[in-house]
């Protein structure tokens, strides 16, 4: 499935699949968000699969900003795949953004 990423409210929404076929596009828009703004909230709730690659691009795109003294927050805890694949790195997960 196709990944599609909208903006609602400063909020993007991922729907598809985060998967090794189109990871490199989700790093690639989820980098240029990160450099020509300071904040990038994610919501994964429609995420239909995550493989490995996924979870250690967000992983990734999670340090940088960190390291960058940016927010990357990723809205998903619901979505027990999402929550599955994350495992010992879900403390990137967030249940909502307030």
């Amino acid at each position: 499935m196709a990944l599609k990423i909208t903006q609602n409210q400063g909020i993007y929404q991922v729907k598809g699949s985060i998967v090794a076929e189109n990871v490199n596009s989700l790093r690639r828009h989820c980098e240029q968000l990160l450099f020509s703004t300071e904040k990038v909230i994610l919501c994964l709730d429609k995420v239909k699969r995550i493989d490995a690659s996924g979870v250690h691009v967000l992983n990734s795109l999670f340090k940088n900003a960190m390291k960058e003294n940016k927010i990357f927050y990723i809205i998903g805890r619901q979505n027990e795949q999402v929550k599955n694949a994350f495992g010992k790195v879900n403390y990137m997960l967030k249940n909502d953004y307030l």
